[in-house]
């Protein structure tokens, strides 16, 4: 199995662009986006469990494993969720396949909602997402931080 680090300069090499933070800061970028359009964690949470994915995305909230997903999956429960233009758009804008988009999505989006869940619980609240949250999960994410994220 591939680390999130060679997914993140995979997707490098898919962008054409030489630094990982970057990368990984538009993949995260792109993972928020998507809980922003949802309405915030639990309105993305929702949207996967309607959609098949309701599994797998209770495994990223609770405190054991992450199950995986593929891209396809998530792709088809975006897509049916309403969100499917906003990964159309994200790939757009850095210039990739919106497959490939996906699936690296599908390698962080677990790790982004991991992170922001933090007690095995979806924080209450309003929509608004914690940026400064998802941008140190790049940093640990990217700097070989062997820690739990």
């Amino acid at each position: 199995m591939a680390s999130l680090n060679d997914l993140l300069g995979g997707l490098g090499s898919l962008l054409g662009q030489g630094g990982q933070e970057g990368q990984g800061g538009s993949l995260i970028s792109v993972a928020g986006q998507l809980i922003d359009k949802a309405g915030g964690l639990q309105g993305l949470l929702n949207i996967l469990q309607q959609h098949g994915l309701g599994e797998a995305a209770q495994s990223w909230v609770g405190s054991g494993a992450n199950q995986q997903v593929s891209g396809d999956q998530l792709g088809q429960a975006l897509q049916n969720g309403g969100l499917g233009s906003v990964v159309q758009e994200a790939a757009g804008k850095l210039g990739v396949n919106p497959g490939d988009l996906l699936g690296q999505l599908s390698q962080v989006l677990p790790h982004a909602v991991d992170h922001l869940t933090p007690d095995g619980q979806v924080p209450q609240g309003g929509s608004g997402i914690d940026l400064g949250s998802l941008a140190s999960l790049a940093g640990s994410l990217l700097g070989g931080n062997k820690a739990q994220v």
